[in-house]
C-alpha cells in the first residue's frame, strides 16, 4: 500500500482554508498534517475537509495561537496529545493507524509545532528562546520518540530549526540567528539521534544542495535572493527508512494568494 502524506504550517487554517483545499485537490495526499492552525477545535472547518473525502480528523487547537491537526482519508486506531515544558500549549498530536486503515502492521504518526523562539538567541535575555531549547530537550528525552527496532513511526512538523549548513541561505550570516544557532541545531539533532530517526529530505537530497521550506514575510519579494530556511521536516524510524518512494517540496505554494510563509512538504511510503 502506497501511503502519501503532506505537512504544512498553514499560519491560520480558517484564514487560508482555500489554500489548504487547493493543496488537497491538486495533490490528493492520504494524510495532511497542519501546524499553527490558530483555532479551537470547535471552530475547525471540519465540513470543508469531509466534503473533499477526508472524514477523519485529530485536532489539538487553541484560540489564536499554535494548534496542530491531522486530516486523513484513513481511520485512526487511536489519538494522543502531549504537553511539554509544563505548558498547556497545542503543539503536538499523534495518531495510530492499523487494520482499520488497511495496514497489516501498525504505524504511528506524530505531528509537532516546535516553538519559534523569538528574535534574540540568548535564553537568559529571551524567555521564548529558553522555552524552545527546553522543548527540544524534552523531545529528546521523551521515550515515545525513541522507537524500538521494527516499530514503524513517522514524525513531521514545523520543527523551527534548520540543522545543516545548506538548510539556510547563508550559514555564516545565520549562525547567530534563531533557527540556525549551533545550540538549536545540536538539540534538534539530539532528538534525531535519540530515536535513530531518518531525515527524509537529507536522505533524498545531497547535503551539498540548498533546501528550503520557509521564506520570511519580511521580504516583499520572497524570490529575490532566495533567502530561505528548511524548518519543516519529515522523519521516519529505521523500520520505514527503506519504504520511502517519493519526496517533494511544493515551493510554488509560497506564491499563492495570501500564502503561508511555509510551503507543503510531501512524502510517499510503501507501507
Amino acid at each position: 500500500m502506497l501511503l502519501s502524506l503532506a505537512t504544512w504550517n498553514i499560519n491560520s487554517v480558517r484564514r487560508r482554508i482555500g489554500l489548504v483545499l487547493e493543496l488537497l485537490r491538486r495533490m490528493r495526499p492520504d494524510i495532511l498534517c497542519l501546524q499553527e492552525t490558530k483555532c479551537q477545535d470547535d471552530a475547525f472547518p471540519r465540513r470543508s475537509f469531509q466534503q473533499l473525502g477526508y472524514p477523519h480528523l485529530a485536532l489539538n487547537g487553541q484560540k489564536g495561537y499554535h494548534g496542530v491537526a491531522i486530516i486523513s482519508k484513513l481511520p485512526f486506531d487511536s489519538t494522543l496529545t502531549q504537553s511539554f515544558c509544563g505548558r498547556e500549549e497545542s503543539r503536538h498530536i499523534a495518531v495510530s493507524f492499523g487494520k482499520a486503515a488497511g495496514l497489516a502492521e501498525p504505524l504511528r504518526l506524530d505531528n509537532f509545532y516546535v516553538p519559534a523562539g523569538g528574535d534574540v538567541a540568548d535564553p537568559e535575555a529571551n524567555d521564548k528562546f529558553a522555552h524552545k531549547l527546553q522543548f527540544l530537550d524534552e523531545m529528546a528525552a521523551w521515550p515515545a520518540l525513541r522507537p524500538a527496532a521494527g516499530v514503524r513511526r513517522i514524525l513531521v512538523g514545523d520543527l523551527n530549526v534548520a540543522p545543516f549548513e545548506n538548510d539556510v541561505w547563508s550559514h555564516r550570516q545565520l549562525l547567530k540567528v534563531v533557527s540556525h544557532t549551533p545550540v538549536e541545531c545540536e538539540k534538534l539533532l539530539a532528538v534525531v539521534g535519540a530515536g535513530a530517526w531518518s531525515d527524509v529530505a537529507r536522505e533524498r537530497i545531497p547535503m551539498i544542495e540548498k533546501v528550503y521550506t520557509w521564506w520570511s514575510y519580511r521580504n516583499a519579494d520572497w524570490t529575490r535572493g532566495n533567502r530561505g530556511r528548511r524548518l519543516d521536516h519529515i522523519w521516519v524510524s529505521h523500520a520505514l527508512k527503506g519504504a520511502v518512494r517519493d519526496f517533494s517540496i511544493l515551493r510554488e505554494a509560497r506564491s499563492w494568494e495570501q500564502p503561508s510563509d511555509h510551503v507543503p512538504v510531501m512524502v510517499a511510503l510503501e507501507v
